[in-house]
């Protein structure tokens, strides 16, 4: 009886710890639906005694907005890229260093794991220049490579744990049944590894659409991504809330979707290195 009270409470604590985290989202979503007016004369909150303050115009304006368009089809040819890149590239080095045997094997992944700490505003003028060099500055190409660049560490530290956990066993049977390196890794390795496949989808999806710092460096100011589009859309003088608002929005409900339809593979993915 005490236990299941105690379980009871932990529920009880763990809604009211969730619905004061989700507040603010709920406050921006209702921002987004409400006339700049309206926003500036009082609190979101104001629409659960005056419904009536709820309208479409802000977001048929940022949809009707060319550049906001534009930005969204640019987030995207960043995003996926830098997403597909960093997995199939980060489970290939990850099948190397858990299974392939090869001189300083153990020394290079101690070099992936430092890079681990390396902030990126280490890299942003020296990369800069090398983009420059190579006339790939102020492009997608190069916004892609650096966010590949910089999230192959983690994802080659993710999956090498997964990777060293599946039975010894199961991969030498495949191989008496003739199976090579590269059958190895698509057939039997990649299928066992969705959960950690999800999680290091959803950390770099999140990372590269959330992104405004290289974005901002690197990227085509004459066709920008989400981030830096809502922050040139700014006024000088004023917050500007009835483009912030819808924008951010729907900047962050993508990505929440996503979280949201792969959680059982992220948690699952998550929890594959922690324990034997």
């Amino acid at each position: 009886m005490a236990s299941a009270a105690a379980g009871g409470a932990t529920r009880v604590v763990l809604v009211v710890l969730a619905a004061i985290w989700l507040l603010p989202t709920l406050g921006l979503l209702v921002s987004s639906f409400r006339d700049p007016r309206d926003i500036a004369s009082s609190g979101w909150w104001d629409v659960l005694t005056d419904p009536g303050q709820l309208t479409g115009a802000n977001y048929d304006a940022l949809l009707g907005n060319g550049t906001f368009t534009d930005s969204v089809w640019t987030t995207v040819l960043i995003t996926v890229p830098s997403t597909a890149l960093v997995i199939v590239l980060g489970a290939l080095a990850a099948y190397a260093f858990a299974w392939l045997d090869f001189p300083g094997r153990d020394w290079w992944f101690l070099l992936v794991v430092a890079l681990l700490v390396v902030p990126v505003q280490v890299a942003l003028i020296p990369v800069a220049r090398l983009f420059n060099t190579l006339g790939i500055f102020e492009t997608t190409f190069g916004v892609v490579l650096f966010h590949s660049a910089f999230g192959l560490p983690f994802a080659i530290f993710l999956l090498r744990n997964f990777f060293a956990e599946i039975p010894r066993e199961l991969l030498e049977a495949a191989k008496l049944d003739g199976a090579g390196e590269l059958r190895l890794f698509t057939r039997v390795v990649m299928p066992l590894a969705g959960p950690a496949i999800a999680a290091l989808a959803i950390f770099q999806f999140m990372w590269v659409w959330n992104d405004m710092l290289v974005a901002l460096i690197f990227a085509d100011s004459g066709s920008p991504p989400m981030t830096v589009a809502l922050q040139q859309e700014m006024r000088q003088f004023g917050s500007n809330f009835d483009v912030l608002a819808p924008g951010a929005f729907l900047t962050m409900v993508i990505p929440l979707a996503i979280f949201f339809a792969f959680q059982k593979q992220f948690v699952a993915g998550m929890m594959s290195g922690a324990v034997k």
